[in-house]
Order: C-alpha cells, then sequence, then structure tokens
C-alpha cells in the first residue's frame, strides 16, 4: 500500500511556515531534504488554496528540484469548486476525500505527498489517513498563525530519523 507523507515547515510552536522571515536559512542542507521527501512520491494532494497560488507560481519557476517535481507529479485538488487556473497534470477530487484518498492509497505508485494546504492536512490527520511526517521545524517561536496540528485528537508518531541544520533547524521524519 502507498503511504500519504506530510511535508510540512513550521516553527517551533507548531507555526505552519507561510510567507515570512522566521525560517533559518539552512539552505543546502533544506533544498536536500526536500529533494529526498519527494523523490519518492509521484502523486501530490493539494487543497484549493495551495493550488490556486501554486498554479501561477510553479510552471515558470527555476526553483529546483521543487519546480520539475511539481510541475510533472499528478496533482489531486480537493475542492468544492472548479480551480481557477489550469495546470498540466491536475485533477479535481469529486469524490469525498477520505474514500479518494483510500483509494489512491491502493493504487500502484510510490508515495503520495502533501505539501502545504494545511487544511486537508489536517482532515487527512484526523482521519487516520497519513502515514508519515516529515518536518521541517526552525529555531524560531511566531506566537501567531496556522498551526497543521490542532484539536484533541492523541496520535501517537514513531521518530524515524532526525538531523539538525547548521543553524538549528531539525529535519524530523516520524512514521505510524
Amino acid at each position: 500500500m502507498r503511504k500519504v507523507v506530510l511535508y510540512h515547515l513550521m516553527s517551533l510552536d507548531g507555526i505552519a511556515y507561510e510567507d515570512g522571515d522566521w525560517l533559518a536559512d539552512d539552505g543546502p542542507q533544506l533544498i536536500a531534504y526536500l529533494g529526498q521527501v519527494i523523490a519518492t512520491q509521484d502523486d501530490v494532494l493539494l487543497g484549493h488554496g495551495t493550488y490556486d497560488y501554486w498554479a501561477g507560481h510553479w510552471p515558470t519557476s527555476d526553483f529546483q528540484p521543487f519546480a520539475d517535481f511539481i510541475n510533472g507529479t499528478r496533482k489531486h485538488i480537493v475542492t468544492s469548486s472548479a480551480p481557477t487556473q489550469e495546470w498540466a497534470n491536475s485533477t479535481p477530487v469529486t469524490t469525498p476525500v477520505r474514500d479518494y484518498v483510500t483509494a489512491l492509497k491502493q493504487s500502484s505508485g510510490g508515495d503520495i505527498g502533501i505539501h502545504g494546504s494545511i487544511t486537508l492536512a489536517r482532515s487527512l490527520l484526523q482521519a487516520g489517513l497519513v502515514d508519515e511526517l516529515r518536518l521541517v521545524v526552525a529555531p524560531a517561536v511566531v506566537g501567531h498563525g496556522r498551526r497543521v496540528f490542532e484539536g484533541d485528537d492523541v496520535q501517537s508518531w514513531k521518530l524515524l530519523d532526525l538531523e539538525r541544520g547548521k543553524n538549528g533547524t531539525l529535519f524530523l521524519n516520524y512514521g505510524r
């Protein structure tokens, strides 16, 4: 069975990274970690907001290795309305997301990534459909913003791997 892998950048206090200046610059190590995460993925789940933002950015970006990856990978858009932009290899999810992801996990292929898409990530975590967490934790306390992990559901994860960046960033890999 395929794994659903949640990749996210966040602060020490759990604030999900959105545009800001608090993410530590661990440059080459951060890019290498991202490369490891996407190397096993051939499908990506995106929420509507992330899709619309990324569809306007990534098709013309030269930021590697992510630009080639995200432009060439099958994208499944979880939305209740039609996306506002066209983007190659994109398919709207038209069935309940739990059913869709469960079926996708049972199909052939590599890992299924979740990048960004905080609301979608939360719903898949609550449904128990996320198999692995790949987190980049910056050495900063932000204090306010959106969190990936909210609610009072207790979930147990096993630490599979840990790296430390030169500026204190933690690269964490957890599995069920």
